[in-house]
């Protein structure tokens, strides 16, 4: 499986908001901890929903959660 265009920083952000577990974030944004395991991973790319509910726990945007490294056209 090769590696999405979409990188993220959720594991700097759950440290910085008291050491959240991916479970804590997982439960919080409605999905299970596998799928945050494979967002930090950047081996799944999240809906926009998910993007939007996990940017919004750690009271940030979600380009400062997301940013997407392909090349413009």
């Amino acid at each position: 499986m090769a590696k999405s265009e979409i990188s993220n920083n959720i594991r700097r952000l759950r440290f910085e908001n008291g050491q959240m577990t991916q479970q804590e974030l997982a439960d919080k944004a409605g999905v299970t901890r596998q799928t945050i395991i494979a967002i930090e991973g950047g081996k799944y790319s999240p809906s926009l929903t998910l993007a939007f509910k996990i940017a919004r726990e750690f009271g940030v945007s979600v380009e400062d959660v997301f940013q997407y490294g392909g090349k413009a056209r």
